[in-house]
């Protein structure tokens, strides 16, 4: 029992909302808890005919005996939460905190024009202006919000509550490191940092209270928007390997490379991983779709997972292979 904390290695898109409903729902943890810097950050979730994309609200929702909540660090857009809450029938274990920040009209206009989007490549959401006006001790709290009332908590305090009593405690990053501000590829970079140590500091949860690290790569990169990406593929390149994506929030096509070991290395290093999920294996290796054993894979699929412990020198735990909560390879001990 204790907290497990899964974030990002790549730019986001990694495939972090299947895993992290998949350790829900197997884990039965008490709190699913997400960090990170507010809803301009999707997961896609698809369990048996139905299919989730989800801007607000942890992706661990789907296990009805966990309470979700959003931590402190977060920024909010109620009408975006009480959507989910009510579409996704979490009404009474949906709870975020007191001091996340609010997002309002006029930062989804500074975020649709401008710099953020002609440069950056913003999703629109908000969310980065929202973050800028709460560094200068401007932006409103949810506390100050009538509809929210219902749903306000001390986040950190019921994390660690849960901690103290030996319950499980699964908390949800977002995004992906190489979009941390402090870390990643700046200024083509989100409003925080995304980082495991930067999604503790979301929830309010110290380091030491953490006992595992699952960093999620996707078993080839993709990025949505501008910014760096070395080898990067051309859209029919891209299309030809069958990697084609397109982002849960923005909806745009999202761009694509081999797996990149440098990126993954440093990503492992600044999250201090010692566990790594590899989602889309079915993508890059179709015969392995919908396997849930590491024996019905075959060998080709087989070398590609152990190259990625052999040069990452940290065992892969985690391996996706379709697009269901439950198309996993579980190899935890």
């Amino acid at each position: 029992m204790g907290a497990t904390i899964v974030v990002g290695g790549f730019f986001g898109d990694e495939g972090k909302g299947k895993i992290i409903s998949y350790l829900a729902k197997k884990d039965n943890p008490s709190i699913v808890v997400r960090g990170g810097a507010g809803p301009n950050a999707g997961h896609t979730i698809k369990d048996g005919d139905k299919t989730f994309k989800v801007r607000m609200l942890p992706s661990g929702f789907l296990n009805k005996n966990s309470k979700v909540m959003i931590g402190p660090g977060v920024v909010v857009n109620p009408d975006v939460f009480l959507k989910e809450v009510d579409d996704f029938e979490a009404e009474d274990r949906s709870f975020l905190d007191n001091h996340c920040g609010i997002i309002e009209e006029h930062h989804l206009g500074a975020d649709s024009q401008g710099r953020l989007k002609e440069k950056i490549g913003s999703t629109g959401s908000g969310t980065g202006p929202a973050n800028a006006e709460r560094a200068m001790r401007t932006l409103k709290m949810a506390k100050e919000i009538d509809s929210l009332q219902s749903y306000l908590i001390d986040v950190p305090l019921e994390i660690n509550s849960a901690l103290d009593r030996n319950e499980n405690v699964l908390i949800e990053g977002t995004q992906g490191t190489h979009l941390s501000l402090w870390h990643g590829t700046y200024p083509f970079v989100t409003s925080k940092d995304v980082t495991a140590s930067g999604i503790c500091a979301d929830v309010g949860v110290g380091p030491k209270r953490i006992d595992d690290i699952i960093v999620v790569f996707k078993s080839y990169l993709t990025r949505v928007g501008t910014g760096p990406m070395n080898g990067e593929l051309s859209p029919q390149e891209t299309s030809d390997k069958g990697w084609e994506e397109f982002g849960t929030v923005t909806g745009r096509l999202r761009r694509a490379a081999e797996f990149d070991f440098e990126l993954a290395s440093r990503a492992i290093m600044l999250s201090s991983a010692n566990q790594i999920s590899i989602t889309k294996l079915d993508v890059r290796f179709p015969s392995c779709a919908g396997s849930q054993s590491f024996d019905q894979l075959d060998s080709e699929s087989k070398s590609f997972i152990k190259n990625i412990e052999d040069k990452l020198g940290v065992p892969v735990t985690l391996i996706g292979t379709g697009a269901g909560v439950n198309d996993i390879i579980d190899l935890r001990t």
